[in-house]
């Protein structure tokens, strides 16, 4: 074939491609407010910066003569381009071509940018939309997912992955999300390993496709998304902002953004946010937004694990993730999920050189059988591994109180947190006062004629003695005491000498689904 042959094959291939499956198919697409598979892409790059890879594939049930529709690019628009001038690679879903469904060469279009992204250290973002494996091709197909799944782990750790889900995402292909980075839903989504039908024929349950799978059980549920966004369009802005916190690859530093907010502001707005009595609740969003850069938090799994927040932030420009005890939700205690959560987010910076800042005010591990049935023990354990083996800077404030375990796990020194700064409020112990006070001075307490009255005064003497940080500030488990209002110099000042760190930079480890 010429080139003049080659040229006008293309030209009719491409309006093949860019109707997708269907005038039809997309028509109704567009009317249900959702942006087609292009223009998912076109959006979310900056404009005129797209380039396909890909474009004339054919799906192989057609070449096989099992399916009479000619579907070029076969359901799923793959390419590179930039955002913010920074180089991304993509993989759009085609709903409107099989249902966007995955056969074998749909998937090696989505491996071969998988690829490029990993050879070029670059993020990837996978635009979900798929009704599941094309059942005509049989075992290729499921051959396809296992291509996907085996790219997503080789790419863990090395390049950040996206995956955003706009439609179904049903059976075998949840994993790749699932072995991803950070995933984002739509409300018009759904995720679940088998439909409502299965559920209800297997075992009797009868449940809607919202309730199995939809976004909010991810996000509150399962944990296993990161957000939920109203539209096409709010999903793609949630991971061109994300993606403004991280590096490109494991290789660099996230992006430096020059601060208009003074690095050596003063905060004493801190002081009215933390209650004076240590057993009043707050939310930690209001202090930690009155100490970052402009107060701007984006706020991951924000409705999973809620006694504890996970987030992006900057401070003097830097990109920082922050884990943080939530007082407001059951006093900021460690959980199961809490724990996952934070281990999970703790792994994730350091898989991308993002300096781990930790604000401390936890009472401790949650109690109860339901906990110790589930395993709070292993996955407690999770995040005190997270913590000692990230190499990236640490560095803690601690905030209120610190009790026993979850004082260590929360970023101490003893788990190689390089500066670990208190607060004058800060309550460091075993224990909390009355629970202290009761096995400390148990014997004087029950011998004494008004055990009531000896018990309040040594709950008292109890407070004054170990409920302060200047007993572990004497044996250097915390370098200096800091007024509220210089939190943030304080935080900057450590931080601008801990990102000189060694071992900072370069592949550490994968980022496992925990």
């Amino acid at each position: 074939m010429g080139w003049e042959e080659l040229l006008e094959e293309y030209r009719k291939r491409k309006e093949v491609v860019i109707q997708g499956g269907g005038k039809e198919k997309l028509q109704k697409i567009k009317e249900s407010g959702k942006l087609t598979a292009r223009e998912r892409i076109e959006y979310f790059l900056d404009p005129n910066s797209f380039v396909e890879v890909g474009t004339f594939v054919e799906h192989r049930a057609t070449v096989l003569g099992m399916d009479k529709v000619k579907a070029a690019a076969d359901g799923v628009v793959t390419g590179f381009g930039t955002v913010n001038g920074r180089l991304v690679f993509v993989a759009s879903q085609d709903f409107s071509v099989l249902g966007g469904s995955v056969g074998e060469m749909h998937a090696a279009k989505i491996a071969r940018v998988q690829e490029m992204a990993m050879a070029y250290r670059a993020p990837i973002i996978i635009m979900n939309d798929s009704g599941g494996a094309r059942i005509q091709e049989g075992v290729d197909s499921l051959k396809g997912y296992g291509d996907i799944f085996y790219r997503n782990v080789q790419a863990s750790g090395h390049v950040p992955q996206i995956a955003i889900i706009f439609g179904p995402c049903a059976g075998g292909a949840v994993y790749s999300p699932a072995l991803m980075d950070f995933v984002v839903m739509t409300n018009s989504a759904y995720m679940f390993i088998t439909g409502p039908r299965v559920v209800e024929a297997v075992t009797g349950e009868k449940v809607t496709t919202e309730q199995l799978g939809g976004p909010n059980v991810h996000a509150e549920k399962s944990g296993n998304i990161h957000f939920v966004a109203e539209t096409d369009q709010q999903a793609l802005d949630l991971a061109r902002q994300l993606l403004s916190f991280l590096p490109s690859s494991a290789d660099e530093r996230p992006p430096y953004i020059e601060p208009q907010d003074d690095p050596a502001r003063l905060t004493p707005e801190v002081a009215e946010i933390v209650p004076a009595e240590a057993n009043k609740a707050f939310d930690i969003r209001d202090f930690i937004r009155a100490v970052v850069d402009d107060g701007e938090f984006l706020e991951v799994q924000a409705d999973f694990g809620r006694s504890i927040v996970v987030g992006f932030a900057r401070l003097g420009g830097h990109t920082i993730g922050i884990i943080a005890n939530q007082p407001a939700v059951m006093a900021g205690v460690l959980d199961i999920d809490s724990s996952d959560k934070a281990a999970r987010f703790v792994r994730t910076c350091n898989a991308f050189n993002i300096p781990v800042v930790t604000f401390v005010d936890t009472p401790g591990y949650m109690p109860g059988t339901r906990q110790e049935y589930g395993g709070i023990i292993r996955h407690g354990a999770k995040l005190l591994y997270a913590y000692s083996e990230a190499e990236v800077a640490k560095i803690t404030l601690i905030v209120r109180k610190a009790f026993g375990g979850a004082y260590i796990a929360m970023g101490s020194k003893h788990l190689g947190a390089d500066v670990v700064f208190a607060l004058p409020s800060a309550q460091i112990a075993v224990m909390e006062a009355e629970g202290g006070a009761n096995i400390v001075f148990k014997k004087e307490i029950e011998s004494a004629e008004n055990p009531e009255k000896v018990r309040a005064k040594k709950i008292a003497e109890y407070r004054s003695e170990f409920l302060n940080p200047y007993v572990a500030a004497s044996r250097l488990y915390i370098d200096d005491v800091i007024e509220p209002q210089f939190v943030r110099l304080a935080l900057y000042n450590a931080l601008e000498v801990t990102l000189t760190k060694k071992n900072a930079v370069g592949r550490k480890h994968g980022n496992i689904p925990l």
